[in-house]
């Protein structure tokens, strides 16, 4: 919790509360149910949480937003960004059921009233997001292929609605296979986080 504090100061009691209780419930569920790898379940706040908010310090989501988290796994980035932002609505989704019967026993723990998660995949979905985030699922190409269909035409926020993707390492050749003529940028999580876990992962935003 020290490191969310850190860097997220400004939370209400609410907030810090969920926060705080995330550790335990992801403790007990993932000996139930592999979510985490084991060696990652002790860093479940640098490498999952934080990981997570750094979309917060690209983005500020606005109230009645709508945002898809694509390929959620056990919840990340959504349900930590859900406890950030709680008036903005979150969809969860995920093909394997075990991982999404985690995310909703967790987002029932904690009260989320924002959060729905299915288990579902991305080709099947309907409906209409401002943004789509995804975390480690798939190459961008094949995330906006997914994705830029399920975009909501209407604007809420400075940054026009697009992906946001979490990646690490060379991007180059990711990027370079997303159709010509598409706007991507790239914010380097380690510009907000000074943790070395950071160095090399980015925010990629692909303009839908």
């Amino acid at each position: 919790m020290e490191l969310i504090n850190k860097y997220f100061p400004d939370l209400n009691d609410w907030q810090r509360s969920c926060f705080e209780q995330l550790g335990p419930l992801y403790r007990e569920w993932n000996d139930k149910i592999n979510v985490v790898s084991r060696k990652d379940i002790e860093q479940l706040y640098e490498h999952h949480v934080l990981h997570s908010l750094g979309i917060a310090k690209v983005l500020q989501f606005k109230p009645g937003a709508q945002v898809l988290d694509l390929g959620t796994g056990g919840g990340f980035p959504g349900i930590p960004l859900a406890i950030l932002f709680p008036e903005t609505q979150f969809l969860l989704i995920d093909g394997t059921r075990k991982k999404i019967t985690v995310v909703q026993e967790v987002a029932q723990a904690l009260g989320l009233q924002n959060v729905t998660a299915q288990h579902q995949r991305a080709e099947e979905l309907k409906g209409k997001f401002d943004f789509v985030l995804s975390r480690g699922v798939a190459p961008l190409d094949q995330l906006v292929a997914w994705s830029f269909r399920l975009i909501s035409d209407k604007q809420r926020h400075a940054l026009p609605n697009g992906l946001l993707a979490f990646k690490g390492g060379n991007l180059r050749a990711e990027i370079k296979a997303i159709p010509r003529g598409t706007y991507s940028e790239l914010f380097a999580i380690s510009d907000y986080f000074d943790e070395p876990f950071f160095h090399e992962k980015y925010i990629v935003y692909v303009q839908a």
